[in-house]
């Protein structure tokens, strides 16, 4: 079954994230967006928890023949996280897509400066760390997103997608305390399949997207 678009799989998201909530289990929660993709869905996560809203930037490492196809990510100035068996896979090294990872941290600390406009990241000692986005492929994004959130020091953190391949929900589960995902297709293909509008979102939306939160 499709999700209409990214709003219409952020309240389905939601609404199952507030049922969580009132049960006590979403103690102090702050909603991390994956952007761009994640802050439509994100949005409407935090409007129901009443919560804040920020984001949390992440940029894919995408093999040099396949951009789309993913075999890391990175956090903030942080080593870049890489899936190993991907690399013996397609025969790759680190020292062959460092260009590739020169280029998106680039991209990552611009989008940092535009999107933060000098505001701090949160301090989420001690609070839950919902990380939302639009789905979960591979999960090497999500997983360098759960990695860097744990070593800040949140009480839980919580990984919340509308959909997601089996595989990657499952492997999620070692980095997370919790992965809600709404959707697991047997015969995932990719994200964007799974909306019936599935447009790419820009630096505008996702500045929008925050401040409508923050109002």
């Amino acid at each position: 079954m499709q999700f209409h678009d990214r709003t219409q799989a952020g309240r389905e998201l939601a609404e199952r994230l507030r049922i969580q909530q009132e049960k006590g289990v979403l103690p102090h929660p702050v909603v991390l967006a994956l952007p761009r993709g994640g802050v439509a869905v994100a949005r409407e996560v935090a409007q129901a928890l009443d919560a804040p809203l920020d984001v949390l930037v992440v940029r894919k490492i995408g093999a040099p023949f396949q951009e789309e196809l993913g075999v890391g990510a990175i956090v903030g100035d942080e080593d870049p996280l890489f899936d190993e068996d991907a690399l013996v896979q397609l025969g790759l090294t680190e020292t062959m897509l460092a260009p590739v990872v020169e280029r998106e941290r680039k991209e990552l600390h611009r989008r940092e400066r535009l999107y933060r406009q000098g505001r701090p990241a949160p301090d989420l000692t001690g609070r839950t760390a919902v990380v939302v986005d639009d789905g979960l492929a591979t999960g090497s994004t999500a997983r360098a997103a759960l990695r860097y959130v744990r070593r800040q020091g949140p009480e839980r953190v919580v990984l919340a997608v509308p959909v997601g391949s089996p595989h990657a929900a499952d492997e999620m589960r070692a980095e997370a305390d919790e992965v809600l995902c709404l959707q697991r297709p047997t015969s995932f293909m990719a994200v964007g399949l799974c909306y019936e509008r599935f447009e790419q979102l820009t630096d505008e939306d996702v500045l929008r997207a925050l401040h409508t939160a923050a109002g």
